[in-house]
């Protein structure tokens, strides 16, 4: 084991450089670059994108260059940039400088992985805070949804679908498989517009709030005062997220448990006269749900960083994901890159360790064997 996770480890060097260097080619190939926006703002011709924050009200407003008037592709001044003409080309040499874009692409490519290497992603362009303050800051928004989310959904999932196993084909299999074919047509993001109209005062009751992960008062709150109130403040998001995201793990827990059910090994168990219950728990559990368990590590990361963008929208929660959607509006480029750069890292470990997992939940299985 121990060499196949070397191996593992080795592999992830260049899968992660082969990551970067295709989203480096093609966000550095698309129009509206940071210099192009600052362009925009200047000459008053960017088109604002703002996306707004609950709790602390404020904005972040971004343009698109491309959005621009129309020009010809030198900005009618022999500038490689659109939107260029009439500007003082000191000041375009000036913000290239500022950008780092008065090097070759490949030689910011080389000096930006040689910084990521030891985790310097330095500063945002637009916001004037490292990135790693930055991410530092959001993350609490974006843990508490996907801790919460994940626990919640293999705390419903899992014994759903023993449940739905057990008794397949009867009168609550097909409820409840009625139940997860809507959570899995649904998208969680229509759930949540649900939730606020039906609880959060847009239609009919007032239950919960609108926006943001804590109330205003939050530091003049007792301890068990701010327990509450996040609670109070986190149930519609992950209510939303919960269902639906319960769909697909409930049928792999289903589908596991009834190929297991049908074993020679099941039948012979039963023949001795074990019960019912230690036969689907003594010995079908822990064979079903190997890849239910071992897909746990991915699935949060799935989860944390890849499923809430909408969700932190709809209710004005500054997380990671609303943080990347707000980089790419305004190119901010060490905010994408440097993101980019630790989730993929960190999925890629997540993989390794679903792996290690495995072998953990079955040590039958060996990932060095070549037969």
């Amino acid at each position: 084991m121990a060499a196949y996770v070397l191996r593992r480890i080795l592999l992830l060097i260049p899968t992660l450089i082969g990551i970067m260097v295709l989203n480096f080619v093609i966000i550095n190939a698309a129009p509206g670059g940071p210099v192009e926006q600052v362009l925009a703002r200047v000459k008053g011709t960017a088109v604002q994108a703002t996306a707004r924050i609950g709790g602390g009200g404020s904005e972040v407003a971004g343009g698109s260059a491309s959005a621009s008037k129309p020009l010809d592709s030198t900005g009618g001044s022999g500038s490689k940039y659109h939107g260029a003409s009439g500007i003082d080309p000191a000041f375009i040499q000036s913000l290239e400088k500022q950008f780092g874009f008065d090097k070759p692409a490949h030689e910011r490519f080389f000096l930006m992985m040689k910084n990521f290497l030891r985790f310097d992603f330095g500063n945002s362009f637009f916001r004037d805070r490292s990135v790693v303050s930055l991410v530092i800051d959001k993350m609490p928004v974006s843990i508490s949804l996907g801790v919460w989310t994940t626990l919640l959904v293999y705390l419903i999932s899992i014994p759903l679908g023993i449940a739905k196993a057990v008794r397949d084909g009867s009168r609550f299999d097909v409820w409840t498989s009625g139940a997860v074919i809507v959570g899995n047509a649904i998208p969680s993001f229509l759930f949540a517009i649900l939730l606020i109209v039906v609880f959060a005062g847009g239609r009919y009751l007032a239950w919960f709030p609108l926006r943001g992960l804590t109330s205003d008062d939050w530091d003049t709150l007792s301890l068990g005062g701010k327990i509450v109130d996040y609670l109070w403040h986190i149930t519609l998001p992950v209510l939303s997220m919960v269902i639906g995201g319960f769909a697909g793990l409930t049928m792999l827990t289903k589908n596991s448990f009834l190929d297991q059910i049908n074993q020679q090994y099941v039948v012979t168990a039963r023949a001795k006269g074990l019960s019912e219950r230690r036969v689907l728990y003594g010995h079908v559990f822990r064979n079903a749900m190997l890849i239910v368990i071992a897909g746990f590590p991915a699935a949060f990361v799935g989860m944390l960083f890849t499923g809430a963008l909408l969700t932190e929208v709809i209710f004005s929660l500054d997380g990671v994901g609303l943080l990347g959607f707000e980089a790419a509006i305004n190119r901010d480029y060490p905010v994408m890159f440097g993101t980019l750069y630790f989730f993929t890292l960190l999925g890629l470990l997540m993989k390794l360790v679903e792996d290690v997992t495995y072998v953990l939940v079955d040590p039958r299985i060996d990932f060095e064997r070549r037969d």
